[in-house]
């Protein structure tokens, strides 16, 4: 009886065994049908899709010490990168949890397959990383029938096994990373380990790229900013796998497993990030290169698909200095301007200057310039409709100083009075350059991009001020010889109506009226102390058109009228302009264009442009030396002396100057300058191998300090370019001189006016002067 019941037992298992090999080698001959019928499956990519796949990748940003400023894209923030950039945590943390036998099959994984069809997928799947990247490259998301998602899975097994035919394992590893996205906008490997932990994918530690690969299972579940806890245990499963395969041990598990994600987001959009508003002045430079740079089969290169790579001449460093320098001084001084400007002390707030009738026609004009009104009229609303839109409290986010730090505030307010609100903030502008190359080494438009987009630095123009005298010293050392040491009277003086094509009499004054006269200067102790009287002697003796032609010469494009009030900075200039034309000095009289894009490359490297230097020689060697001789005066003793001092200044100063003392000991040229009713303060700075000139006022010319104490240049600007150089100086690795500069063999003017002494003694740079241009 018992051996019966052992022959029935082994007839039962005998079934079983031949059930097994002929569906075996049924799924066996219908994956080889399956091959060599692939028509039945509809298109399949060939090898020339296979080598080409259509993915789009982001142009990226790259500053001039190799870092990313950011990039353009418009859906898929991707760029891709090399195997070789992959650390081999990372790529142990993908074998281990998505295909552990990867270097041992062609693209399907046998025996997962086998174990995924005995166990209807109840002991996980069995697609490989060949698989899953033909999918994610082909075949997209998985349908919900049956049959459908059966022939997809096929489609999935012939792209696998030619991937693995076209490429190497290292290859479809770096694919799969960089096809991938991760979410959040982070599109591959390169823009998650930016996002998520700000770092390049090389520098991701064990427990990193954990987190990252644990997302490849669901990166819409596993998003480590709604659900941290389960992105935390879904690493900890990674790393889980990790030991079982030998890659770690189980001390190193533990350990790790406890750890906190350790997130730096660090979100990567077109309003976010480093040097935003240099990114904004890139798109429409790109986009007219574009225009003109055609491919050569004719068609247009697309900023946000074809992974440009654009090499810029902006320093990562430096940008982050003169961005957290206006970030230090900005908060505190806009703290002193609302303090002086409160409804209580002033009823016309922010405005001064304006009646209650005035500020209303220029706040509807305003209105009428917004996207508010863009969209209402689009819509068809009347203009009473959307005037009376403005009255209504409506909720939104707004821009806030607080604590000393940008930061943004949901609240419900009437547009009106929002842009009552934005019309109080005080702006800023700065450029910095290295003057020999035009290099622009950081570009700072404004305080926050995402809410005061109008860039300060190329686009916005401004009145110059006392900024623009040295045009008018220059001029006159280059056309008469003068030497800084050459006295003056300082008296009143006028230009008679009708000379130099005068329409009126012209009788600038003194910052400090009548009382601001008497004996004579030196040039040099002039220019120092911004003296109006004597910049319209020179100005007088030279000509307007003289003036302006080296204002031409020296890179300014504005318009520029040739009448003798020019030359106390009526004109109106950007800093782009600026620097540019001051650079000139520095550089031994050899005007060099700025330049921010030295080359562009497509996607595999080929160099699509690159930039050549314009240069022309404006002045002679030693008028420029002269010039700048003439500028340092204002730093040694007049209204830029306070980057001298190296003692505290008054309680008063305090409050809005920033990082102060400086203690600069090193040569210095430069200029403050503020114009009428303190409405624009600037100052330009200059070091041999550094230029950088910095503008901060309102939008609005009615909007300033009601005096010049705090609303001048020194006030207003010049701390923002002391608290850069000191970040500059601070890293060595800049190598920012200060060393003098560099004087010319024969040179013939004097430029020592130690032995000249001027019968005006001025302490006016001690006390932050009014450094008004007096029109």
């Amino acid at each position: 009886m018992a051996k019966k019941k052992q022959a029935t037992t082994t007839q039962d298992f005998s079934k079983y065994i031949r059930w097994f090999w002929m569906l075996f080698l049924g799924g066996i001959l219908s994956v080889v049908l399956i091959f060599l019928v692939t028509s039945f499956f509809g298109d399949l990519p060939d090898h020339t899709v296979l080598e080409n796949p259509k993915t789009h990748l982001a142009t990226e940003i790259i500053s001039s010490d190799g870092k990313t400023l950011g990039k353009f894209y418009l859906n898929d923030n991707r760029t891709p990168v090399g195997y070789n950039e992959l650390p081999q945590n990372l790529i142990d943390a993908l074998i281990a949890t998505e295909d552990a036998r990867f270097h041992d099959h062609a693209g399907i994984d046998a025996r997962g397959t086998l174990r995924a069809i005995v166990k209807l997928g109840s002991g996980g799947g069995a697609s490989t990383i060949s698989q899953q990247l033909a999918k994610q490259l082909f075949t997209g998301v998985a349908s919900k029938n049956i049959i459908e998602r059966v022939l997809q899975k096929v489609k999935e097994w012939i792209i696998a096994v030619r991937l693995e035919r076209q490429y190497t394992k290292e290859e479809i590893i770096a694919q799969y990373f960089n096809i991938y996205d991760f979410g959040n906008n982070a599109d591959g490997i390169r823009s998650a380990a930016a996002i998520y932990f700000d770092k390049e994918p090389s520098e991701l530690n064990m427990k990193e790229s954990a987190m990252l690969v644990g997302m490849f299972k669901n990166s819409s579940l596993y998003n480590p900013r709604r659900n941290p806890i389960g992105v935390k245990n879904r690493r900890n499963v990674v790393l889980h796998q990790l030991e079982d395969y030998d890659y770690i041990n189980e001390t190193v598990k533990d350990s790790l497993q406890k750890t906190a994600l350790d997130l730096r987001y660090t979100p990567q959009s077109h309003r976010d990030g480093i040097a935003t508003y240099f990114r904004a002045y890139l798109d429409g430079f790109m986009k007219d290169w574009i225009k003109e740079n055609p491919k050569p089969d004719g068609s247009n290169y697309s900023l946000y698909n074809d992974g440009l790579k654009i090499y810029t001449t902006i320093d990562s460093r430096m940008q982050q200095y003169a961005e957290t320098a206006v970030g230090q001084h900005m908060p505190r001084l806009q703290a002193e301007f609302d303090n002086q400007n409160t409804p209580k002390r002033n009823p016309t707030a922010p405005f001064l200057e304006l009646t209650g009738k005035e500020i209303d026609l220029l706040l509807k004009r305003r209105m009428r310039q917004g996207e508010r009104w863009r969209i209402l009229k689009k819509a068809g609303k009347s203009d009473k409709e959307i005037e009376a839109s403005f009255q209504k409290p409506t909720k939104m986010t707004v821009f806030k100083w607080e604590k000393g730090k940008a930061s943004e505030v949901d609240t419900i307010m009437k547009p009106i009075d929002s842009m009552r609100y934005y019309k109080s903030f005080l702006k800023t502008g700065m450029m910095s350059m290295d003057p020999l190359t035009g290099h622009v080494k950081a570009w700072v438009g404004g305080m926050n991009y995402r809410h005061f987009q109008y860039d300060m630095v190329k686009q916005g123009k401004r009145q110059v001020g006392s900024t623009f005298k040295p045009f008018v010293y220059t001029t006159a050392i280059d056309q008469l010889h003068y030497s800084p040491c050459d006295e003056f009277p300082d008296t009143p003086f006028c230009i008679e109506k009708g000379k130099h094509g005068n329409m009126e009499e012209w009788c600038p004054k003194n910052s400090n009226g009548e009382n601001d006269y008497g004996g004579s200067r030196t040039l040099k102790n002039a220019l120092a102390n911004s003296v109006n009287t004597i910049t319209a002697r020179l100005i007088d003796k030279v000509g307007p058109q003289p003036v302006v032609n080296l204002a031409k010469n020296l890179g300014i494009q504005s318009e520029i009228p040739p009448v003798p009030s020019i030359a106390l900075g009526v004109p109106e200039i950007s800093v782009y302009e600026m620097v540019g034309a001051y650079a000139t000095f520095a550089n031994k009289g050899v005007y060099t264009k700025p330049v921010m894009v030295t080359t562009i490359q497509d996607k595999n490297g080929a160099i699509l442009y690159q930039f050549k230097p314009v240069t022309r020689d404006v002045l002679s060697e030693e008028t420029a030396y002269v010039a700048v001789k003439l500028m340092e005066g204002v730093t040694q003793g007049g209204s830029g002396v306070r980057l001298r001092h190296s003692s505290a200044t008054s309680p008063e100063y305090k409050k809005i100057i920033t990082g102060y003392p400086y203690g600069f000991k090193n040569d210095i040229a430069g200029k403050t300058g503020t114009t009428q009713n303190q409405s624009d303060g600037w100052f330009m700075g200059m070091v041999p191998n550094l230029v950088t000139g910095v503008w901060v006022g309102a939008e609005d010319r009615s909007v300033h300090f009601s005096t010049g104490r705090y609303g001048q240049g020194a006030a207003m600007a010049l701390p923002i370019w002391g608290l850069y150089m000191k970040s500059c100086y601070a890293d060595k690795a800049l190598s920012i001189s200060k060393e003098p500069f560099e004087k010319p063999l024969n040179l013939s003017i004097n430029v020592d006016c130690s032995k000249v002494s001027n019968t005006i003694d001025s302490d006016e740079g001690d006390d932050l002067p009014e450094d008004l241009n007096g029109f």
